[in-house]
């Protein structure tokens, strides 16, 4: 059993008073469940959260979920989060499975990566279905499209308005390419190899690993932006039809 983290343990044991033997149980995920599982004993001690410490992300399954509870935890809200602990995914039992198809990159996501707390697995005979996953990414991919073509016009040719529109789009693109990546059966954690293989999918080398590097850049110059734009809004074309299009059986 890997070491948990100390906030984590913290974490649990508050959601037991809160709900007893309700919990099913009680998930780390993310970049925080892999160093879980490289910590050794003693070096489990909660980090406080600082600007730039990510935050600790779980998620908690439970038999039962009334309005009592969700009051109950807002009042340890702050200690959580003093831990460095996002606040809680809380899912009931009966609507767990059943959001498998409604947020497939989310929670296959959490499947990848992540480690029980406690109780047992909420993963155990679930899978999330390739075409749910496809489709999710369609709908994002033409979200995205559609928002960059709208804000286009919106800048109404001003280069300066251009700049702001591709820094602040920067994320949900790279976001886009993991999930295309995670589509496609590639590891999604690090944003660069998802956009080199998106670029070798689509054959394009401008508008993909570009923008993604931009992610969290608060500016950028005009000049910048009138170059970088067209392949961009290209790139992001092309990878709307290839998910339209895409098959499992390639």
């Amino acid at each position: 059993m890997p070491e948990i983290p100390a906030a984590v343990r913290t974490l649990d044991n508050d959601l037991r008073e809160v709900f007893g033997a309700r919990v099913r149980s009680v998930v780390v995920y993310g970049i925080h469940a892999r160093e879980a599982e490289h910590r050794h004993a003693g070096d489990g001690h909660a980090h406080g959260h600082g600007d730039d410490t990510p935050l600790v992300h779980t998620l908690v399954v439970v038999d039962a979920l009334a309005s009592d509870d969700l009051r109950t935890c807002a009042v340890r809200l702050t200690k959580w989060h003093d831990l460095g602990l996002a606040t809680p995914l809380l899912l009931g039992s009966d609507e767990f499975a059943r959001s498998l198809d409604v947020f497939p990159f989310e929670l296959s996501a959490i499947l990848a990566d992540h480690v029980v707390v406690s109780g047992t697995s909420p993963f155990d005979g679930l899978q999330v279905e390739a075409a749910d996953l496809r489709r999710a990414c369609e709908v994002q991919a033409r979200g995205h499209l559609l928002h960059l073509r709208q804000a286009f016009m919106e800048t109404r040719g001003r280069a300066d308005a251009l700049a702001v529109l591709i820094v602040r789009s920067a994320p949900a693109w790279a976001s886009l390419l993991q999930n295309v990546a995670r589509l496609d059966g590639h590891s999604s954690n690090d944003r660069s190899a998802a956009a080199r293989h998106v670029e070798r999918l689509l054959a394009v080398t401008n508008g993909v690993e570009e923008i993604v590097k931009l992610a969290g850049v608060k500016e950028i110059p005009s000049a910048d932006a009138l170059r970088i734009f067209p392949g961009y809004l290209d790139a992001v074309e092309r990878l709307t039809k290839y998910v339209d299009r895409w098959s499992q059986a390639k």
